[in-house]
């Protein structure tokens, strides 16, 4: 596991259990509203990680962008796919969105990298 993907997954972890430790209905329910949204339904999970990912990069929310690159990953996104997203991505958000974009290839590429 590459440092970026260990550092993001390790933090994620921590924080969540902090957050749900809190007993929080609202917060719980947040939660699974998130979790049940990319579930397969009429649309692949494949597909809703790439909407995922691209509105994520028009929000401007590297944890964000970082959790559905991981989930890309998951679901046999390709490389390909995952530029065509992020074109839609960046047509929609506008220039402001090509930092996100830099930093979003570069944990992709440690993603792949992994894989090798």
């Amino acid at each position: 596991m590459g440092k970026m993907l260990e550092e993001f997954d390790a933090y994620r972890a921590k924080m969540n259990e902090k957050i749900l430790a809190s007993d929080n209905k609202v917060i719980k329910r947040i939660y699974n509203v998130d979790t049940n949204a990319y579930m397969a339904g009429a649309l692949p999970v494949k597909t809703k990680e790439l909407i995922g990912l691209t509105t994520s990069m028009v929000l401007r929310c590297d944890d964000c962008i970082k959790y559905h690159l991981i989930k890309c990953d998951e679901n046999g996104v390709t490389t390909e796919e995952l530029f065509e997203a992020m074109s839609i991505a960046t047509l929609v958000g506008g220039s402001i969105v090509i930092p996100h974009m830099r930093r979003a290839v570069e944990f992709w590429e440690e993603l792949q990298e992994d894989k090798a």
